[in-house]
């Protein structure tokens, strides 16, 4: 496979990528590559088809609801489960999933803590250390290093047990980092912390992928998460519905959104005609409410409420779009809204 291309659209076959588009572009090529991934549960299929490149030194984000199959990717990948078609190629070398050569290269951070609790925070990273098959030597000063990292050089000798949610989080994020990996797979690693571990974890990826070119694939359902990555897949039912940066993605929703809450849900129907009728405005139905696209809302408000029946707006907001509202306009569902096959 080539390793200076680096995909930039969805595509269904290897040899189909089309050439870069504007956004994140890799100083050193293509780091991972997934090829026609595919998986099935029973009778559906949680991964259909799934193609995507990973640059090294990129922070890639897999978006969307709770069984859209971006868990899914990451246990193919570590070997958790078999994939039923697919291919999977490091630096440009046919891999298998979970196979050796593919284990030395990432660390992983799953949504579930994988931490032995009985063990102290330095046994956690010895224990890894030795499964890493690392000289003592050296196993001795990364554990230093990592400790230091997560912030527990105070708290190393203490069992897992006694730790706080974000400072097992901060020591499954330093184990992960122990044996210097290229590429480094988290899935929801930041479900449970509040808003200041939130930022602090994103400045420890970021910064780690300043340092040493780290590459990340992460998954996570929160929009706000998904931007902060180099490019994002937004992902849902198996299949990858749009590929391209935080910024491109976002500017395929129109000025602002709109959001009417109606005092009467029966008023629904006519409240979309209205809009479509006197507006030329697309509303959808989301959940109960009315959502619509459109330039300068803020001069489209008062036009809007004098148009309809006096009292049958609940409340009315607007806000400026982000990456939930592509996933709105791309399934016409709510990225909160969970798929038929919970927790892939």
């Amino acid at each position: 496979m080539a390793d200076a291309v680096l995909d930039s659209e969805v595509v269904s076959r290897p040899a189909s990528y089309a050439a870069p588009v504007s956004g994140f572009a890799p100083a050193r090529g293509t780091l991972l590559e997934i090829a026609d991934l595919s998986h099935t549960f029973g009778h559906v299929r949680v991964l259909d088809g799934l193609s995507l490149r990973l640059a090294r030194g990129e922070i890639f984000g897999l978006l969307g609801p709770n069984g859209c199959g971006k868990s899914t990717t990451l246990r193919v990948l570590t070997g958790l489960l078999l994939p039923d078609a697919g291919e999977l190629f490091l630096s440009g070398k046919s891999v298998a999933p979970g196979g050796r050569e593919l284990r030395k290269r990432i660390g992983v951070v799953f949504q579930s803590s994988s931490l032995d609790q009985r063990l102290s925070a330095r046994e956690n990273l010895g224990l890894f250390a030795t499964l890493q098959r690392l000289p003592a030597a050296s196993a001795k000063l990364r554990i230093a290093d990592a400790l230091e990292f997560a912030q527990l050089q105070e708290r190393a000798d203490d069992p897992v047990t006694q730790l706080s949610g974000g400072m097992k989080r901060r020591l499954e994020l330093a184990r992960a980092l122990l044996h210097e990996p290229a590429l480094l797979l988290l899935d929801e690693p930041t479900t449970g912390l509040d808003e200041p571990s939130f930022r602090r974890t994103w400045q420890r990826i970021v910064g780690l992928r300043e340092r040493t070119q780290l590459s990340v694939l992460l998954t996570t359902h929160r929009a706000d998460e998904a931007a902060r990555c180099d490019r994002v897949a937004i992902m849902d039912r198996g299949r990858c519905m749009a590929l391209d940066t935080p910024e491109a993605l976002i500017a395929q929703v129109a000025g602002d959104v709109l959001t009417l809450e109606l005092r009467a849900l029966d008023d629904l129907p006519t409240t979309l005609e209205t809009l479509r009728r006197l507006f030329a405005l697309e509303a959808r139905e989301l959940a109960g409410k009315v959502v619509v696209e459109c330039e300068r809302g803020h001069e489209l408000i008062p036009r809007l409420v004098e148009a309809l029946p006096p009292g049958s707006v609940r409340s009315l907001s607007m806000h400026r779009p982000t990456l939930a509202d592509v996933f709105v306009k791309l399934t016409g569902r709510s990225l909160g809204t969970d798929t038929d096959v919970a927790g892939v």
